[in-house]
């Protein structure tokens, strides 16, 4: 039995294709494994707070005890890490804002990308301890960033790869919508759907 972390960002919260296929790629999923379980989290209607000083003093020193008011700053992060932790399978709406990520990603990144918790440094480098999971991200945009001229603009894959990556997330897929005309919305509504049902079929393959 898979336990998937379903979550979006984005700031629409009607009209967006982010979240209708976040919902469709999970809904289609459970269809195939009625007993896998859920944990969802919208970074919209329940933002999160941005990391402060309390926070960096938390978590960057360590010999020194926690006050009071530094261990309510992790409060937060420990759920949202715990809740990371808790999952084989991560269904992540990240719709493209500027040629990146949204704020509400953002936030969220910064409260569950950890020393000592999500990753760590030894004598070799940086490691990953988010270990075994499989990662699909759900992007929407108006324009094709896979594709000059605005391939080179983006940077909402490279460092979603990268900061995934640094915590020992390194199976992730994107699956990707985008369209300024209905037309063009319809087309790539329905090649999304079409990589959501081979890579549920895939992803079950190896989830548990």
């Amino acid at each position: 039995m898979a336990h998937i972390l379903h979550l979006d960002s984005s700031a629409r919260t009607t009209g967006s294709y982010s979240r209708q296929l976040t919902r469709e790629f999970v809904e289609t999923w459970l269809k195939l494994t009625p007993q896998d379980t859920v944990t969802y989290r919208d970074l919209n209607t329940t933002p999160l707070p941005f990391i402060d000083q309390q926070w960096i003093s938390a978590v960057f020193n360590p010999s020194t005890p926690p006050t009071a008011q530094e261990q309510s700053a992790l409060t937060v992060s420990d759920l949202l890490i715990d809740e990371l932790m808790a999952a084989d399978v991560l269904v992540f709406g990240v719709p493209i804002y500027n040629f990146s990520v949204p704020a509400s990603f953002k936030a969220y990144l910064d409260q569950v990308i950890r020393m000592g918790r999500t990753a760590r440094f030894t004598s070799s480098g940086p490691e990953g301890l988010v270990k075994g999971k499989q990662a699909y991200v759900i992007t929407a945009s108006g324009s094709d960033f896979s594709q000059e001229p605005f391939k080179s603009l983006d940077h909402h894959t490279p460092y979603i790869k990268t900061v995934l990556n640094f915590i020992g997330i390194t199976d992730v897929t994107f699956i990707r919508h985008h369209g300024y005309t209905p037309e063009a919305q319809q087309e790539n509504l329905a090649a999304a759907r079409k990589d959501i049902e081979t890579l549920t079929r895939e992803g079950q393959l190896t989830s548990v």
